[in-house]
């Protein structure tokens, strides 16, 4: 039976690998009808970010004017940016609630003048598990979808060989289902909200079919993509890298193959977002080892499609700045104030940790998403994500974000030979001897040669990179030495899995500043 599978698999490589050869090279043509023209737009990124910008803010004012939210702020008589940041508040999901719960239950004209019926479901608050994120269809054309559109166009720019369309590409997404609340609206993973509202042409073009895209057990539904796609001629993947990895790992149990080139000889890119790629880089190269294979940072989140890594060489992202979204930020310090002071694109500083605002053609205004960001560059603006407004540690004064974690993570298993599959982090605020600490559970696809020697490159990168940490850290008065815990096999997908939060955009607590998260793990570490 093995030696059949093997035969068929071989037949398929070779016929796959004649088709390509023979085939139009259709990617050339659409890429020149549809694609390229749009780069000459991109290009307007650098020298006329300030226009595009004013031009979208004015838009949605002008839209949204009728709603109850415009009438309530007179968005018929804001002219200017700086009317506009007088007059309306920083959102969270706290304000944003009523209003979201008037449109589940029926409510139109609210803070957008289209229907809205979708509503994408992200992680909770401290007041709810979920977050229910409204998505307009006006919200899923000129962001979403033009935000995938512009990663292939950017991508075909730089790949101009590239047979992108020669095959298919393979979307792993979440899943939806009725609002069990009321009869109108429906409530989903971003990515389901997606594949479900595409455009019938793409169809023809993705893979897996709609109704196995859009399962709801994770590991069934995994099972049914490598059954429906191990046949087909793949060029593309898209989707989160760890859900991604447990697919692939997956088809090539199935296939019995080593590497996935050997399963999709035409595979050439992977657009991930999500989560960071870092842990997860050196698995992809052991897994994917053909040298034309080429992979895209994007950041399409339930709130909008807001970058896409435009330089292979460059891991900062390119900030799409004439979507239906208008931009603001908020430096670290000042994102706790009751009345935090926001600044436009045009204001921001490079190297500074900014919380992101956001005002959407879904009727979000002035809403603080939660992530934080970094600009690396202002012509055209580029970014890197450093975390989120939440998702950090500063128990002792040490401000440590994502950013600092996944640099040190990097420079540990360099230098030990690690690979980090998972991992999470928390405070431990007084052990047994009156002492506190970093607490890091780990768990790795590649242990390192000395568990204890990653630990202390660990704590001395962070030393390094965030002056904060460093200064707690001093002759270990505030702060101990972090502590390394090696986590089981499985440790992460079964936490997730008792939470029922397998596949999709479910995503692991990478810092807290409580203890809440580790201590669940770590039940279950045994």
């Amino acid at each position: 039976m093995e030696k059949d599978k093997d035969t068929k698999n071989k037949d398929y490589f070779c016929a796959a690998k004649q088709i390509s050869q023979r085939t139009m090279n259709i990617t050339k043509l659409l890429n020149k009808a549809y694609f390229a023209p749009r780069l000459k737009e991109i290009e307007q990124y650098a020298s006329r970010s300030g226009q595009l910008q004013e031009q979208v803010l004015q838009r949605l004012l002008r839209l949204a004017a009728g709603t109850e939210w415009g009438k309530k702020h007179d968005f018929a008589h804001l002219h200017t940016y700086d009317e506009f940041r007088r007059r309306l508040p920083i959102q969270t999901y706290e304000e944003v609630k009523p209003y979201v719960a008037r449109l589940r239950q029926g409510e139109q004209n609210l803070i957008w003048p289209s229907e809205i019926r979708w509503f994408a479901k992200s992680s909770g608050t401290t007041n709810d598990k979920s977050k229910f994120i409204p998505v307009s269809r006006e919200s899923l054309k000129d962001t979403h979808y033009r935000g995938g559109q512009d990663a292939v166009a950017i991508y075909l720019g730089q790949n101009p060989e590239s047979r992108f369309f020669s095959g298919k590409g393979l979307i792993l997404g979440g899943s939806h289902a009725p609002n069990l609340n009321s009869n109108h609206s429906l409530v989903g993973d971003l990515s389901a909200i997606l594949i479900e509202n595409i455009p019938s042409i793409v169809n023809y073009i993705r893979v897996p079919s709609k109704q196995t895209a859009l399962m709801g057990d994770f590991e069934p539904k995994m099972e049914a993509i490598a059954r429906e796609t191990i046949g087909a001629n793949v060029t593309n993947l898209s989707g989160v890298p760890s859900w991604m990895l447990v697919l692939i790992k997956h088809i090539l149990d199935k296939t019995g193959r080593q590497t996935l080139e050997e399963v999709w000889p035409n595979l050439e890119v992977f657009f991930h977002g999500g989560v960071a790629f870092t842990p997860y880089r050196e698995q992809y190269k052991q897994l994917i080892r053909s040298p034309k294979m080429h992979y895209v940072e994007t950041y399409n989140a339930s709130e909008g499609y807001f970058g896409t890594q435009n330089d292979p060489a460059d891991p900062s992202m390119l900030l799409m700045i004439d979507y239906g979204i208008f931009y603001e930020f908020i430096p670290l310090d000042e994102v706790d104030k009751e009345n935090p002071h926001a600044v436009c694109l045009e204001e921001v500083e490079l190297n500074k940790n900014y919380a992101m605002v956001i005002t959407t053609s879904a009727g979000l205004w002035r809403y603080l998403i939660g992530d934080t960001v970094k600009f690396t560059s202002k012509h055209p603006y580029k970014f890197v994500i450093t975390g989120r407004t939440k998702h950090f540690i500063n128990a002792f004064g040490e401000e440590l974000i994502v950013d600092n974690a996944e640099k040190g993570l990097a420079r540990a298993c360099a230098e030990t030979g690690a690979q980090v599959l998972e991992y999470s982090a928390a405070p431990v605020f007084m052990d047994a001897n009156a002492k506190c600490r970093h607490q890091w559970l780990i768990e790795f696809a590649q242990m390192p040669d000395d568990v204890t020697r990653f630990a202390r490159i660990l704590d001395d990168t962070l030393k390094e990179i965030n002056s904060d940490y460093e200064a707690k850290r001093q002759n270990n008065l505030a702060l101990q030495p972090l502590e390394v815990i090696v986590a089981r096999p499985g440790l992460f997908h079964d936490w997730l899995a008792q939470k029922g939060k397998l596949g999709g955009q479910h995503k692991i607590p990478r810092l807290s500043n409580t203890r809440e998260y580790i201590e669940e793990m770590l039940a279950l570490n045994k």
